[in-house]
C-alpha cells in the first residue's frame, strides 16, 4: 500500500512539473506576442524589462550586502517576521502587498529575511514593475538580486525550475496607496496570479505585512496628474502620487527616498491550495473564490499585526 501511494505521488509530481513547463512556454509565447505589438516609449521599456534569467540571486553579491541589510532590518525597521512554519515545499507562489514607492522596503526586507534563513538552499525571486526593471543601474541591481519582471513568462519559468516566487499583484495601486489606507489589502482586483498558480500547479502563500506605508506616507494618488502626463501609455503607471519623504519633504513619491524608521511586521499565512487541472483557470467563479480567499487571508493577517502597533507612524 505504501509503495502504491509513493507511486501515485511520483506520478502527481511529474504531472505538476509537466504542467509548469507547459505553462512557462505558453506564457513566454503570449508575453512575447504582446510586447511585439507595443510601440514608442512603452516598447523601449518592455524591451529593456524583457531581459531576465534564473541565474540570480548572485549569492556573493548578496553576501556582501549583509552589512547593509542586517542593520537596516534589525535596527532601523526593527523587523519582525513570522509564519515560516506555513511554507509548503517549493515551488510556491508568495503573494502580498507592498508599500513605499519605487524602493518598496517591506518587500525587499522579506527577500533579505528569506536569504538570512535559507541562504542559497531555497532561492526566492522577487518581482518588479517593467518601469523599474528597465531603469539603467537600478534594473541591473534588481537582476543581480534575483528579481524578475512581473510577467507570466518569467514567473512561470521560475516556478517550473522549482524556485519560489514572490509576487505583488496590486502593483502601484498597493505600493502607492494613500497612508490612510495603509492597513487595507487591495490587490487591485487582479486575478492573474490565481490563474498562474492553477496552471503551474503550485500553492499560494499569502503575505501579510504592516509598517511599510509608514516609511513614506502617501498623501494623494495623483490619478489626474498621471492621466495628464500620459504615464499609463508611457510606463504603465496609472497614478502619480505625492508623499512625505526624506530628504525631499512633500514631493512626488516616485523619487528615491530615505525611508522613515518605521517598524515592519510581516507574517507568512497558511497556504491556499489549488485543486483541479489547468481548465480551472478558465472557471471565473473558482478563480474569484481563490482570489477572495487570498485577499481575506492577507487582510486577516494585517489586522492581527496592526493590533500590535504602539505608535501611529513609527510602530
Amino acid at each position: 500500500m505504501d509503495e502504491l501511494q509513493r507511486h501515485r505521488e511520483r506520478r502527481g509530481n511529474g504531472s505538476a512539473e509537466r504542467s509548469r513547463r507547459q505553462e512557462a512556454q505558453r506564457a513566454r509565447d503570449k508575453v512575447q506576442a504582446r510586447r511585439a505589438k507595443q510601440s514608442g516609449a512603452a516598447a523601449v521599456i518592455a524591451e529593456r524589462a524583457a531581459h531576465w534569467n534564473l541565474d540570480g540571486p548572485d549569492w556573493k553579491f548578496f553576501e556582501r550586502q549583509k552589512y547593509f541589510w542586517n542593520p537596516l532590518m534589525d535596527y532601523w525597521f526593527r523587523m519582525e517576521m513570522e509564519g515560516w512554519e506555513n511554507l509548503p515545499e517549493p515551488p510556491a507562489l508568495l503573494v502580498g502587498i507592498h508599500s513605499g514607492g519605487p524602493f518598496v522596503w517591506d518587500a525587499w526586507t522579506i527577500g533579505a529575511q528569506w536569504w538570512r534563513r535559507f541562504g542559497s538552499s531555497r532561492p526566492l525571486h522577487g518581482t518588479a514593475h517593467d518601469a523599474l526593471m528597465a531603469l539603467p543601474g537600478l534594473g541591473a541591481y534588481f537582476r543581480r538580486m534575483g528579481v524578475l519582471p512581473a510577467a507570466a513568462d518569467s514567473i512561470s519559468a521560475a516556478l517550473a525550475a522549482g524556485h519560489d516566487v514572490a509576487l505583488w499583484p496590486g502593483g502601484e495601486r498597493d505600493s502607492l496607496r494613500p497612508w490612510t489606507e495603509r492597513d487595507q489589502a487591495v490587490l487591485a482586483g487582479r486575478t492573474g496570479f490565481v490563474k498562474l498558480a492553477i496552471r503551474c500547479a503550485v500553492p499560494i502563500v499569502p503575505i501579510a505585512t504592516v509598517g511599510g506605508p509608514d516609511s513614506m506616507p502617501v498623501l494623494a494618488r495623483g490619478r489626474r496628474l498621471a492621466q495628464a502626463l500620459a504615464l499609463d501609455r508611457v510606463a504603465r503607471l496609472k497614478v502619480f502620487p505625492i508623499a512625505v519623504q526624506a530628504p525631499w519633504g512633500i514631493s512626488p513619491a516616485l523619487l528615491p527616498e530615505i525611508p522613515l524608521p518605521t517598524k515592519i511586521r510581516t507574517a507568512l499565512q497558511p497556504p491556499v491550495t489549488i485543486d483541479g487541472g489547468p481548465a480551472r483557470a478558465e472557471d471565473d467563479e473558482y478563480v474569484g473564490a481563490k482570489y477572495r480567499e487570498v485577499r481575506q487571508s492577507i487582510q486577516a493577517g494585517i489586522d492581527t499585526l496592526a493590533c500590535r502597533r504602539r505608535l501611529p507612524l513609527f510602530g
